[in-house]
């Protein structure tokens, strides 16, 4: 079922009464990065997706996004579908809404699972990349950029044996509104540092990355499991930044394991 709420593209999956789990999507690209997952997962849990403010199907508006908007976002959809205790899952971009809404409020979230992110604001160096990045939309235009940037986010084995795959990726991002990609890169460049709040999470965490992921490498995400308490820690193979997409089985097994233990009835 498809619905909008704030005029975010919201799509919904199995059953209401069940367990939520909203899957939160990266950069640049939308909801269906998560269809693998969901299409298994549906049978056995209440699936929520949707487009992140500026990207696939949802509003666009001006470009004038933070990190905080996005939150506020997440918000008004969990408020909406009246969810209890769902678990969140975000990748990269989506890792980011993901840490900074368990922040703000983590007794309302019953788990989580972060794919290839990080929790550290962007340093100097990588705020002048995202505001270059910017300038080669305005000035190149968005087909230039996307061809720059997405093959970064897959291992070099996914793009030489899969390239019906990585070729159908690169075509789907070149299709958003430029603004609402400018105003992605605008809202990274806004947020905020959440290591610190790393330790305070006090609810089962799984943590994936792709064995090579270039942008957010095993090791990066390793120290995130190390200061997290009840989290448990995977490197998926033959996978680079796009796990869900690359390896889909592997990623999939993982987090119906995970949703199995957490959705057990407690004694």
């Amino acid at each position: 079922m498809e619905k909008i709420i704030n005029s975010l593209k919201i799509y919904l999956y199995g059953d209401s009464e069940k367990q939520a789990i909203i899957f939160v999507h990266g950069f640049p690209y939308d909801h269906t990065m998560w269809m693998n997952q969901i299409n298994e997962l549906q049978r056995d849990y209440f699936c929520v997706t949707y487009d992140i403010r500026g990207l696939g199907q949802s509003y666009v508006g001006d470009g004038q996004y933070t990190m905080e908007a996005y939150v506020d976002d997440l918000y008004s959809i969990i408020d909406e579908l009246k969810l209890v205790k769902p678990v969140l899952c975000g990748l990269s971009m989506g890792g980011y809404i993901t840490f900074r809404t368990l922040e703000s409020a983590r007794v309302k979230f019953g788990g989580a699972i972060l794919c290839d992110t990080k929790s550290d604001a962007d340093t100097d160096k990588e705020k002048l990349i995202r505001a270059s990045k910017i300038n080669q939309i305005n000035v190149e235009g968005l087909d230039k950029f996307v061809e720059s940037f997405v093959p970064n986010c897959f291992a070099d084995l996914t793009i030489k044996n899969k390239p019906e795959l990585f070729n159908d990726v690169l075509n789907k991002s070149k299709q958003h509104n430029p603004i609402g990609v400018k105003g992605a890169l605008f809202a990274m460049l806004s947020r905020t540092s959440t290591k610190k709040f790393l330790k305070k999470i006090d609810f089962p965490t799984l943590i994936l990355v792709g064995k090579y992921d270039k942008l957010t490498p095993p090791k990066t995400m390793r120290k995130i499991a190390e200061s997290i308490l009840h989290s448990e820690f995977k490197i998926v193979p033959n996978a680079g930044h796009m796990t869900p997409i690359e390896n889909p089985e592997f990623v999939t097994k993982s987090i119906k394991d995970f949703l199995s233990i957490i959705s057990k009835p407690k004694l």
